[in-house]
């Protein structure tokens, strides 16, 4: 999502001095330049609160417009008492769910270095497994984030096809080219880490 276009000077003048409760009325009205206000108003506490957590620009920019987008989606549902309180309870919320998803792909780590360690490597074989995992994970993160659920639930979780299209409601052929885009893409990114051993691991 794209940062709000900025309104002229009189008309950020007069959305500036109104409250958050008259804003979020006209927001409900569909107003876009209130939804501009209300986004030059937070966006910097927000992004201020996600980046202490996450330690990640990209990661607390991502986190704020998120809220931000939901933000203008929910515009008519429930009447917000107190924007600052939920959208501070909305970063939180969202921060948790970031991590939640960085979780599943410290386990492709563990699980790699597990894998290594149960093999008769000797030191050098064993620095090229590991430096092998890091590839692994850095490549996952660089997937888009739906493709990169798909592939998670297909190899981490191992859910069938059917089950990963009921799950996020998409179509069976949808699951299949996130699949094949996933692979694709790893196998590009990791040409010169991948082994025999791994490749089938990904593909089996």
């Amino acid at each position: 999502m794209s940062r709000p276009s900025s309104p002229s000077a009189a008309q950020h003048q007069l959305y500036a001095a109104r409250p958050d409760a008259v804003l979020l009325e006209r927001l409900r009205a569909d107003d876009a330049l209130a939804f501009a206000e209300l986004y030059d108003r937070y966006w910097q506490e927000l992004y201020a609160a996600a980046y202490r957590k996450l330690g990640s620009r990209e990661g607390a920019e991502e986190v704020v417009q998120d809220i931000f987008v939901v933000l203008w989606q929910k515009r008519h549902g429930p009447v917000i008492e107190h924007l600052p309180a939920y959208l501070q309870t909305a970063v939180r919320y969202r921060v948790l769910d970031v991590f939640r998803a960085r979780q599943p792909e410290e386990n492709y780590l563990t699980h790699a270095r597990h894998h290594a360690a149960h093999q008769d490597y000797n030191t050098e074989e064993a620095v090229a497994a590991d430096d092998l995992a890091l590839a692994l994970l850095r490549s996952l993160r660089q997937l888009p984030e739906h493709t990169r659920e798909v592939f998670r639930l297909s190899r981490l979780e191992h859910q069938t096809v059917p089950e990963i299209a009921a799950q996020l409601n998409v179509s069976r052929k949808t699951v299949e080219y996130h699949l094949t885009r996933a692979l694709k893409a790893l196998r590009l990114s990791l040409r010169d880490f991948l082994v025999t051993g791994l490749l089938l691991w990904l593909t089996g």
